[in-house]
């Protein structure tokens, strides 16, 4: 079984190119800026603003296999799809959407529903996740963005850390679905800030999510382990713990400065799962308490912590 761990250069190169034919100047925020407010005027009637702010949420998404399991950990999803209220539309951050030097958003009508393993049943293949896209709403991400110049682009579409959980949440695929993607030349505090930026979506009816594991270490899994407690394996149970006990008490410096928390260099081997739950921690209000939705391991170490803000 595989999965892809690394920024596509394929994707890397569209969205620079879309960059250059837009006149995105990574090196003038003037004329970034100019270009940003007139994408955002365009869409300010489009979009719509809603009478109440929408939460923000992240969830742990483990293996692509949970679209097609019946678990604790899926019966949760698709019991919190209906304590959630209804979003206009759903801005996902995955682990599985990496660029360099460029961030985009998807801007499809209809975005595909990608399949980036491989080594799975044929039944995973087959899943279809026809949520509409929602190009007003994300060219209001692209204005609400300050950290950094974001250009839309057709590329990539929902990746399976998108579809498999909102196969659960959203089971009908009827609210459009778009996807910021993650800068992997950035820092942890670079994605903290963008989820920041990105909370000013929160008010339009967007429900922003981030979709990634908080301990993920493919190298060190052990596969058939009963879900549950990371009992043989302290490093991903104590870096688990420790997420938990900032959240506790939104120590957003400790969660951004992730390395130095307990078990950091095992369970957070490569940062890409673990930068999706920075732009939704960014994304919430620093008064908001953490709601834990969900907590506990698959495969041994894949902490499949969800949280909730708002």
């Amino acid at each position: 079984m595989t999965m892809k761990k690394h920024p596509s250069a394929d994707s890397s190169r569209a969205i620079q190119a879309e960059l250059g034919r837009r006149g995105f100047l990574m090196s003038s925020a003037l004329g970034a800026t100019a270009t940003l407010a007139s994408l955002c005027s365009l869409s300010n009637a489009a979009a719509g603003t809603p009478g109440r702010r929408l939460p923000v949420i992240f969830i742990g998404h483990g293996s692509p296999m949970n679209a097609l399991a019946d678990n604790a950990f899926t019966r949760r999803l698709a019991a919190w799809g209906k304590e959630l209220p209804r979003p206009s539309a759903i801005l996902s951050v995955s682990a599985h959407w990496l660029s360099r030097g460029a961030t985009g958003v998807g801007m499809q009508e209809r975005p595909k529903t990608i399949h980036d393993f491989g080594g799975f049943p044929q039944a995973l293949f087959d899943i279809d996740y026809p949520a509409p896209g929602h190009p007003a709403l994300a060219r209001e991400a692209i204005g609400a963005v300050k950290q950094t110049p974001v250009v839309g682009t057709q590329q990539w579409g929902l990746d399976h850390g998108t579809w498999t959980v909102l196969k659960h949440l959203y089971p009908k695929a009827d609210i459009p679905v778009f996807q910021l993607s993650i800068d992997y030349d950035k820092p942890a505090a670079f994605h903290y800030a963008v989820g920041r930026d990105l909370a000013a979506l929160r008010d339009k009816g967007v429900l922003v999510m981030g979709s990634g594991n908080v301990v993920h270490n493919l190298r060190a899994t052990d596969r058939g382990t009963p879900d549950g407690p990371a009992a043989s394996r302290p490093w991903a149970q104590g870096f688990d713990d420790a997420v938990k006990a900032a959240l506790a008490g939104r120590d957003d410096r400790a969660l951004v400065a992730y390395e130095k928390l307990e078990g950091a260099a095992t369970a957070v081997a490569t940062p890409d799962h673990y930068f999706p739950f920075l732009y939704a921690l960014g994304a919430a209000g620093s008064g908001e308490r953490a709601k834990t939705i969900y907590e506990g391991f698959q495969s041994g170490t894949l902490s499949m912590r969800c949280i909730q803000f708002g």
